[in-house]
């Protein structure tokens, strides 16, 4: 693993520990040459998980896209990278179990039933570029 401050390849492994019920190794590392110490974070990638989006057509599932969308929604509020890494691992064994191909829809609905009643704030931006809202009724009606 490469040092995030000097480049340098070596590295080395201080402590480990397992997250996530066993999906995800947390890494704590330190660069050999400058010592700066950083975290890695390893787990199993799904694999051939293909995204049937509204118009039919198929693509590969991209865990970073998915990400992105949820870091947004969590924008200005307390979280930790933990948290959102832990909504994707559910998401992500949930979906894996479920077969080799998934409707976009089902996913913005599942990431919604998660957010709905631990993160009321997320689950509110989430929803409005999800449902499209182009109105303040939209809101109004979510919220009540």
């Amino acid at each position: 693993m490469r040092c995030g401050k000097c480049n340098n390849s070596d590295t080395k492994v201080v402590d480990s520990r397992i997250v996530d019920n066993w999906q995800t190794i947390r890494r704590r590392r330190e660069c050999e040459v400058c010592g700066y110490r950083f975290t890695t974070f390893e787990r199993v990638g799904m694999t051939e998980l293909m995204v049937i989006k509204k118009d039919w057509s198929k693509e590969m599932y991209d865990r970073s896209k998915l990400k992105k969308a949820i870091l947004l929604a969590f924008a200005k509020t307390d979280f930790t990278n933990e948290e959102i890494e832990n909504l994707l691992n559910t998401l992500e064994i949930k979906w894996q179990s479920e077969g080799s191909e998934i409707q976009s829809s089902v996913i913005w609905d599942d990431v919604l039933e998660l957010l709905k009643d631990k993160y009321p704030v997320p689950y509110v931006r989430f929803s409005s570029v999800y449902k499209s809202f182009s109105t303040l009724d939209d809101f109004k009606q979510l919220i009540w």
